[in-house]
């Protein structure tokens, strides 16, 4: 029997979940559609969004005929029988060759293929979860467009979750099919932003419930969780407690307690919601650790791009080890109290006009104008500093930025101190 996640393949690009950056009037996907003109992709992105999908809904709309291989299994005498098949369809319509998982294929492999690419017989549209610049052959990167597919949101797999039931009710012999909302949100939170993981509890709950030859199928969380073996947990993303996680985590973070800010990581991730996750700890990391620990945010988005191409449940651990690294590091505000207090001067000033010696000097009749003329190069200077204004003369000697009481901080402080001291 064909899996629910087969039969609900969408027909359309309309159709198809997430990927709005992507699909719609004059966005990449659609517009190569219309113009019935492909080109040799690598689309990127967890699993369960939607990228075989795609791949074959390019074919099929665009009149190609479609082969998948599959980099884990295949061998390289099915890339050649494969490619052999192009001298079938080498007319009018073409061929479009997917590979699922083309990080795995070796060199050799992805060697043959770009024979065919460059020749222009065969389109080739790989798939993979890991980041192809550092995954996939170079010169076959070089070859195609990347195109990456996001994540589908907690809402979008609920979407997907109701039209499966929706199909299902039309397609088998039952009255009616009654699945509590509640199931429907703790599918979607088990899923971890997989369609396709979703889609295959939810027909497992079908079938256990249709062998009771029941005309009415009715399911309730005591039932998910008795099928599926897993407690149903629901969070409500789209509401209250959704906030309220996200600011406990930030709190908690902020507070320095690590234990607590990876309990409330993973109630979050239960959820679903890897974005909300990475944005809020970017946002930490300049907000709460800021120049305390000024490595902090290109480490942590390290982990929040890891996290993304894991998906879950493997993007835990980098997302865990961006908490501890965060909530572990000295503190300081300093950065966001600054630039609000900036934003608070820009408010509250009537005239901030630029300086004339920092004005663009590099055009004709500058100099006439008076622009650059009295502008001195910190780096012809002693310590390349040099004192001259910068501020606009309603704000001269106003001061936005005050270090925080840290290592790096006091050190750069004493530093210019030091420096300017002597001028």
């Amino acid at each position: 029997m064909e899996p629910l996640a087969s039969l609900l393949r969408p027909k359309t690009l309309g159709e198809v979940l997430g990927q709005s950056h992507l699909i719609g009037e004059g966005k990449l996907l659609t517009s190569m559609v219309k113009s019935n003109t492909l080109m040799n992709m690598i689309f990127y992105g967890p699993p369960g969004i939607g990228k075989t999908t795609v791949a074959r809904l390019l074919a099929d709309l665009t009149d190609r005929k479609f082969i998948a291989l599959n980099a884990s299994t295949d061998s390289l005498k099915d890339v050649k029988n494969a490619l052999e098949e192009l001298n079938m369809f080498m007319g009018q319509k073409g061929l479009l060759l997917y590979i699922d998982e083309i990080h795995l294929f070796n060199r050799r492999n992805q060697q043959i293929l770009l024979d065919y690419m460059e020749s222009g017989r065969v389109i080739l549209i790989g798939s993979t979860t890991e980041n192809p610049h550092f995954a996939v052959f170079k010169a076959l990167v070089s070859r195609s467009i990347i195109v990456e597919f996001k994540p589908l949101s907690f809402q979008e797999i609920i979407e997907g979750l109701e039209r499966a039931v929706s199909f299902y009710k039309e397609n088998h012999k039952v009255e009616s099919i009654e699945v509590s909302e509640g199931v429907l949100r703790a599918l979607a939170s088990l899923s971890g932003g997989d369609m396709r993981k979703g889609l295959n509890n939810l027909e497992l709950l079908f079938l256990a419930k249709e062998r009771l030859n029941q005309k009415v199928l009715q399911i309730t969380e005591e039932d998910a969780e008795r099928i599926l073996q897993r407690k149903m947990i629901n969070f409500d993303l789209d509401g209250d407690e959704h906030y309220d996680l996200l600011s406990a985590f930030q709190k908690s973070i902020r507070g320095s307690d690590e234990n607590a800010a990876l309990l409330y990581l993973a109630m979050l991730l239960k959820g679903g919601d890897l974005i909300s996750v990475n944005r809020r700890l970017l946002v930490i990391a300049a907000e709460d650790i800021g120049l305390a620990n000024p490595q902090a945010i290109a480490i942590v988005k390290a982990c929040t791009d890891a996290a993304l191409v894991l998906g879950l449940p493997e993007a835990r651990i980098p997302l865990a080890q961006a908490v501890v690294l965060l909530a572990t590091s000295p503190k300081s505000n300093s950065v966001v109290t600054a630039v609000d207090a900036a934003n608070r001067a820009l408010e509250s000033a009537t005239s901030l006009e630029i300086p004339a010696h920092l004005r663009d000097g590099h055009y004709e009749g500058a100099k006439a104008m008076g622009r650059m003329q009295k502008y001195k190069y910190p780096h012809a200077f002693k310590n390349n500093y040099v004192k001259q204004e910068y501020l606009p003369k309603e704000l001269r000697h106003k001061q936005f930025y005050e270090p925080g009481a840290n290592k790096y901080e006091e050190a750069t402080r004493v530093y210019w101190k030091q420096i300017k001291e002597e001028k």
